[in-house]
């Protein structure tokens, strides 16, 4: 359900500038009803939504003000990279590897393996996002990262 409404939302928001500068039309209008079927909301969801965008409409700034860009955002990139020492030592790491940070985090390897050639004690770590909300734990600049999900 959050997925269809999230589809709906960026078809949505990708529409042209000349829709943004106009008045506020319904989904319902803009959409075919091939385009309407294919994403599936409820007439309650397309109500929620109708009501969400022409909220951001009204706030949206005049074309021609004088407002500072914001940044792009992409998704998963909302928060900045983790630094923090892992507890204990690190030999290694292959999927399913828990690294306990000791800023209370907890992060487990879905991809990607390595063996070191020495133990590292308490190694400086950073968790760096990627895109689409991955992340990935680097132990050393030089090593290869470990596509990681964050457990606590």
């Amino acid at each position: 359900m959050k997925t269809r409404l999230l589809l709906a939302a960026s078809l949505l928001l990708t529409a042209p500038l000349a829709w943004a500068q106009s008045s506020y039309q319904p989904i319902e209008q803009r959409l075919s009803a091939e385009q309407l079927q294919q994403v599936g909301l409820s007439a309650q969801q397309l109500q929620l939504l109708n009501r969400m965008l022409s909220e951001t409409q009204a706030a949206a700034p005049v074309q021609g003000a004088d407002v500072e860009a914001a940044p792009t955002m992409y998704i998963g990139l909302e928060e900045g990279p983790v630094q923090s020492r892992v507890q204990g030592a690190v030999d290694g790491w292959e999927p399913g590897t828990l690294f306990v940070l000791e800023n209370g985090q907890q992060w487990k390897v879905l991809k990607g393996q390595m063996r070191l050639r020495q133990t590292l004690q308490s190694p400086e770590i950073e968790v760096v996002p990627g895109i689409a909300g991955r992340w990935f734990l680097q132990v050393d600049e030089d090593l290869p990262k470990a596509r990681v999900y964050r457990v606590r």
